[in-house]
């Protein structure tokens, strides 16, 4: 029976309610050691009628085990993972240990989310998880992501979890319910309720002013008392530290048993599979063989209340008992029991034998640590890369063989980087690296700390490293050095005014005519000219790069070759490689690539001024790294948005964006993003300034802008704000360097912008006719929002000349781009200009597709391509549901009626 809790009760109804309405949700009891999470839950489980209920908890000594909690909670349903799309079954299968072959993680992630919206069909579904800090690490990833994706579903989650333990559930975005203790009332009846011997009124108010109203030490501490105490003859101790005392009580109670059941007690402590036939195999390990005093000791150990029997299952009565009863053995006890149960799991479940094994030795032992390897290599397959790496790190410190030990090492470092645990990467390859010297592994090793460095720490320490690894493992291993200096050099143009390395490309180039190996040392040379401000001797390399890679698939590769055609200035060579990135890791469900690919899709979307595509992409960017978790993967999506918003005149949006990126560029953790990052905030508020009237400062935003891709992106507007603001020596300038830049890489964009400054900058014909040269170089640049500025500005000087018959022309030009593009800003200024013309324009009705959200565009698009929605739903890492909810929302606000339609339809 459950007493109080009626607020409590009513907010876990309340999410139950609206999973049975179509809105899926989430929520997070957290409370102290006892405070009743698990009464609150199994309350919740008795109440339920009609909702199909589901559940899992996480457990201590299970936490190494990769997916073990997700099985428990999706094996009584898995008879429906014929529904899902034949990867996503394969998938979860492999990360069940259900079939062999490779598991990805994030494609388990997506077929747990859409099982559970399969089976929610039929009957809404409440899954329930208690202990939820002791999930293993793939499992919590996997039940986080199911709750940050939660749409349309008939689907709730309820999650339990300790507050002030060793580890933590790390579910701070989604909605929590604290536990606190019970209020006098509920609690005066519990103990009441719970307690054989008369209490004093006295004692019980002591009582339950020291423990807060915890239920647990309410139902507990009396046991502890003697008559005396309770009848209030004598005073309660002064103190009842909660948790320390709680310990006591379960060690007290065990300690009163006969010594097979407390032997039998430990193997249930140290055992996670709560199989009666595995523990009555550990009892015979240690010694306990014969069978009626093994029964003897199971009945005993029930009658202490300290462990339930339920069939063939063995479950203590909480999880204190769990850690009172192995923390108060000794070493040596809890060694020969992980031992004993080793040997009961010989031919079962090899990834708990494993660690059994593990820990029940105290010294290196090659034939333990090649167990964990292989449990290693299974929980890799079945994408539980945590597993994996924590698997390894424990194979590396059994390594009697220091070389071996490196190697396993650098392992479970190459897999804490595929779980997204950057800092653990860091740490286990440093660990590797004291124990090598072999070049290639050291080569390895530094490349692995460098793309850590290069992600979230210093862009100059990941180009230091990778520069000494390509230098040393050249002489053994070129093709090796080749592919690590490539690296080096490319990331040098992320901060060349930090250092950058001093690599001789001709020691690492061949004249291999492959296309791989052509296209690497275009890379290689192109860039290293770069560094050197030779942008004249840096174009044919890069456009040879370029050309060898239009068919490579390496992410390596097609994300460099975006980045050397965004050098120069090609818009197309820019977006096509990461599309091309982007279209395979959705065909293939690779949500890391994914990830990758899409705020760099959206940077070369918004150099090209293909705004709504941008958005649209750094939208979806930014919902998947919310709903994996990766808090600094959501900041180069959110400065994107914040420009978007700032083109759009969307002041109160763009302030939003700016407000939840602050806290996450305060942690100085952007890695190669970091100065982008700031120059992609400073386009944003510059652009909100200029388009604001707020010349002097727009020019100090423009002005601190130092990323050339940033710089390029917001050229006019930079030159808008140094000519408006009487900073004519700054317009030059940069006019200066675009011409210059233009002269060299030949771009017909390059050549608009610079003809548009020096219109600027010029006074009647001469101004007119850079205008009209800008125009022409448009035609074959294709990037509608310049050429619309172009526009603007040309019809404004015309005008300004009294004009104005031919400054209508131009006006009217800009404001059809504008209008086709969404930048109300600009839209307004054109149609200002318009009227001062002496013409007024009508306002154009928003667009059918101009209403579409992001997610809803990305929807369109994709089933406009011909995808039935189970396909658009695996490409977008949603369930089919969610797919079916956006395309009527696209369907009700274009006004068509079938999925043809959508196929001529501009969705950009």
């Amino acid at each position: 029976m459950l007493y109080g809790r009626e607020h409590e009760r009513a907010r876990i109804d309340t999410l139950v309610d609206e999973a049975w309405a179509g809105r899926g949700g989430a929520l997070v009891v957290r409370g102290l050691p006892g405070v009743g999470k698990s009464a609150l839950l199994q309350d919740t489980v008795a109440r339920q009628e009609g909702t199909r209920v589901l559940a899992t908890r996480g457990i201590e000594s299970e936490s190494p085990l990769a997916f073990a909690a997700l099985h428990r909670l999706l094996r009584p349903v898995t008879a429906s993972l014929v529904r899902l799309p034949a990867p996503q079954q394969e998938a979860l299968r492999a990360a069940f240990g259900e079939q062999t072959g490779g598991g990805d993680r994030f494609l388990v992630f997506l077929a747990t989310l859409n099982l559970l919206a399969e089976v929610a069909e039929q009957a809404p579904v409440l899954c329930v998880v208690d202990d939820a800090h002791w999930l293993d690490d793939a499992s919590a990833a996997a039940l986080l992501f199911v709750a940050r994706r939660l749409g349309p579903e008939r689907v709730a989650l309820l999650f339990a979890a300790r507050d002030g333990d060793v580890r933590r559930f790390e579910s701070d975005d989604l909605p929590e319910l604290v536990l606190g203790g019970l209020d006098a009332d509920a609690a005066t009846a519990l103990l009441r309720a719970r307690t054989d011997a008369d209490v004093a009124d006295s004692v019980r108010t002591g009582l339950l002013a020291q423990t807060g109203g915890n239920p647990l030490a309410l139902v507990e501490l009396p046991r502890a008392l003697s008559a005396r105490q309770l009848a209030g003859a004598e005073p309660l101790p002064r103190y009842l530290p909660l948790t320390d005392e709680l310990h006591r009580v379960f060690l007290d109670r065990s300690r009163h048993l006969s010594t097979p059941a407390r032997t039998l007690l430990l193997v249930v402590a140290a055992d996670d599979s709560a199989r009666i036939p595995v523990i009555r195999a550990a009892l015979t390990e240690v010694g306990v063989t014969d069978t009626d005093t093994v029964d003897a000791a199971f009945t005993e150990a029930e009658r202490s209340g300290l462990i339930r029997i339920d069939g063939g299952v063995v479950e203590l009565q909480h999880p204190l008992v769990r850690s009172a009863l192995y923390r108060g053995a000794t070493t040596g006890e809890r060694r020969r029991v992980h031992a004993a149960l080793a040997a009961a799991l010989r031919f079962d479940d090899p990834d708990r034998r494993a660690w059994h094994l593990a820990t029940g030795v105290d010294e290196p032992d090659e034939s333990v640590a090649a167990e964990l390897e292989q449990a290693a290599e299974r929980a890799h397959r079945r994408g539980g890369f945590e597993a994996a790496s924590a698997a390894l790190e424990q194979a590396a410190a059994l390594s009697p063989d220091t070389g071996i030990r490196a190697i396993r090492l650098y392992e479970a470092a190459a897999a804490a980087w595929l779980a997204g645990r950057l800092d653990r990467t860091r740490t286990l390859a440093e660990e590797s690296r004291r124990f090598t010297t072999d070049p290639v592994l050291v080569a390895d090793l530094d490349r692995l700390r460098g793309r850590v460095e290069f992600n979230v720490g210093s862009v100059p320490a990941a180009v230091a490293l990778w520069t000494r690894a390509a230098r040393e493992v050249a002489a053994v291993d070129p093709a090796r050095a080749r592919e690590i200096a490539m690296i080096a050099v490319a990331a040098s143009t992320f901060a060349p005014e930090h250092g950058h390395t001093d690599l001789d490309p001709r020691a690492f180039c061949t004249e291999d005519p492959a296309p791989r190996e052509r296209c690497l040392s275009g890379l290689l040379v192109g860039f290293h000219h770069l560094l050197r401000g030779d942008v004249a001797s840096a174009v044919a390399p890069l456009r040879v790069a370029l050309e060898s890679g239009r068919d490579l698939d390496e992410p390596d590769l097609l994300t460099n070759t975006g980045i050397a055609a965004s050098f120069l200035d090609d818009a197309e060579g820019f977006r096509r490689p990461f599309d091309r990135l982007l279209t395979r890791a959705r065909t293939s469900g690779s949500l890391g690539l994914v990830l990758f690919a899409l705020p760099r899709l959206a940077l070369a979307e918004l150099s090209a001024g293909r705004f709504r595509y941008a958005s649209a992409n750094a939208a979806e960017a930014l919902q998947l790294a919310r709903s994996t978790g990766q808090r600094a993967l959501t900041a180069l999506p959110l400065a994107q948005l914040a420009l978007d918003a700032a083109l759009r005149g969307e002041g109160d949006v763009l302030d939003d964006r700016l407000r939840e990126l602050d806290p996450i560029l305060d942690e100085g953790r952007a890695g190669v993003f970091g100065e982008l990052l700031h120059d992609t905030v400073r386009a944003a508020c510059g652009v909100h300034d200029l388009v604001s009237g707020r010349n002097a400062p727009a020019l100090g935003h423009f002005d601190r802008i130092t990323h050339s891709t940033i710089a390029r992106l917001v050229a006019y507007d930079r030159v808008d704000a140094a000519v408006q603001a009487g900073r004519t020596d700054l317009a030059e300038r940069w006019t200066t360097e675009l011409t210059a830049v233009a002269e060299v890489v030949d771009s017909p964009a390059t050549r608009a912008v610079a003809e548009y400054g020096r219109a600027l900058l010029a006074d009647g014909a001469a101004a007119e006719s850079h205008f009209r040269a800008a125009l022409d170089h448009h035609t074959a640049a294709a990037r509608p929002f310049e050429a619309a500025r172009t526009h603007l500005a040309y019809g404004v000087a015309l005008r300004r000349a009294r004009r104005r018959v031919d400054a209508r022309a131009q006006l009217r030009a800009a404001l059809g781009l504008f209008e086709d593009l969404g930048v109300a800003p600009w839209v307004e200024r054109a149609r200002t200009e318009l009227r001062a013309s002496g013409e007024s324009a009508r306002r154009r009705a928003v667009g059918a597709t101009g209403e579409l959200t992001p997610q809803e565009r990305q929807v369109a698009r994709l089933v406009a391509q011909g995808l039935p929605n189970r396909e658009v739903a695996a490409q977008m890492f949603l369930s089919p549901r969610t797919i079916d909810f956006h395309l009527r929302n696209v369907f009700t606000k274009t006004g068509i009626s079938s999925r043809g339609e959508l196929v001529g339809m501009d969705l950009g």
